[in-house]
């Protein structure tokens, strides 16, 4: 199977309220606007991450991005108001660390070398 992209959907209840949370994680508005309760937002060549408003699903969404730095990253995401869980060490040559947003969703933050 070949798969030129990624989608991955994260279900939240109170769609405003996450639209907004995810401007700030990602500093940024959404890049498509699919419909009054679907945005997403590009997150490499070929990944993209989307909101929708599902409240019955909300807060069961698992995402990883990968990420050169992950001190970097952890920086600027404290610096628009998101903390993030501990780095924790993942394996040999990787390290994580978990966001968590408005729902429960949770996002992790992982660099691997």
């Amino acid at each position: 199977m070949q798969i030129d992209a990624l989608f991955a959907g994260i279900a939240v209840s109170d769609f405003d309220t996450a639209r907004r949370w995810y401007e700030r994680f990602f500093d940024r508005p959404a890049d498509v606007v699919a419909h009054e309760t679907e945005q997403m937002w590009q997150t490499s060549a070929n990944g993209w991450l989307y909101i929708v408003g599902d409240p019955d699903h909300a807060g069961h969404g698992i995402v990883a991005i990968a990420v050169p730095d992950i001190e970097a990253a952890l920086a600027a995401l404290r610096e628009r108001d998101i903390r993030s869980g501990p780095i924790e060490r993942q394996a040999e040559n990787a390290r994580k660390a978990v966001v968590v947003d408005p729902d429960g969703n949770t996002i992790g933050i992982i660099e691997a070398h």
